[in-house]
């Protein structure tokens, strides 16, 4: 992020959104091997030029780091189930190839469903997040926006799973508080400043999912870089951001917090 925008000359910048979503177009061809509506090669990549796909990491990976895998990025609770079907299928010497195979497996492993959610959503998300290392990438964004905020500048996130939204709140709080390092030598160590203040969160309304079902899960997250430089008491005399409440949008200014 701070290279490309070097590269034009940009240090700073009043505000950053980071867009967490899956682009669309990508999920609505089949070829590409993301949904289990097509039938398709099991690949998952974003860039198709690089990186294991989704049927090798299945062809070799242990069952207890399949299960790990479909526990942790889907929050999968049949994860043992299923990876233990996808070794059995994989040592009768079938392994799971194409979408449509592991949609069926996972069906089969799955004793309960959620309502209105196919049986596989929370595998083939499980899948895709670990083959484009998208939470490694997820925390190294947000680093790179806060560095490139000017003081006062906003950083927005949209995300639309809980572990992405997990990360995102995280990593608010933690910049939103003075930090103390017990282990400098000085006896009145200066603290860690603060560098964001957090704003408020906002999810999809009734309208917005109705037009747009994938907004069902959006849930956006907004927080404004601090002032850092001066005292303690000089950054509590600047001024304060106004909190967003939560799932309300005429809070923001024209323009702000529109899709």
């Amino acid at each position: 992020m701070a290279g490309e925008l070097a590269a034009r000359g940009v240090v700073q910048v009043d505000g950053v959104l980071l867009d967490l979503g899956v682009s669309s177009p990508q999920i609505d061809n089949g070829a590409r091997g993301f949904s289990f509506r097509f039938d398709a090669p099991l690949d998952m990549r974003m860039d198709t030029t690089r990186g294991e796909t989704a049927a090798d990491f299945l062809a070799g990976a242990t069952e207890r780091r399949i299960a790990e895998v479909i526990r942790d990025y889907g929050e999968e609770r049949f994860a043992v189930s299923i990876a233990k079907a996808l070794v059995a299928r994989r040592d009768a010497g079938t392994p799971v190839r194409t979408t449509l195979e592991l949609a069926q497996l996972v069906a089969r492993s799955v004793r309960t469903r959620e309502a209105g959610q196919d049986p596989a959503t929370r595998t083939f998300q499980a899948l895709r997040i670990l083959v484009n290392g998208e939470l490694t990438e997820l925390e190294q964004g947000l680093s790179a926006a806060l560095d490139l905020l000017a003081p006062g500048g906003r950083l927005a996130v949209i995300s639309f799973h809980s572990l992405e939204d997990r990360i995102v709140k995280t990593f608010i709080a933690r910049e939103s508080r003075e930090v103390v390092d017990r282990n400098s030598p000085a006896v009145y160590a200066a603290p860690r400043a603060m560098k964001l203040q957090a704003l408020g969160r906002i999810k999809a309304s009734d309208d917005e999912v109705r037009a747009n079902p994938r907004a069902r899960s959006a849930t956006l997250r907004v927080a404004e870089r601090t002032f850092e430089a001066g005292s303690r008491d000089e950054r509590r005399a600047a001024p304060k951001p106004a909190r967003i409440p939560s799932g309300d949008r005429s809070a923001y200014p024209p323009g702000e917090g529109s899709e």
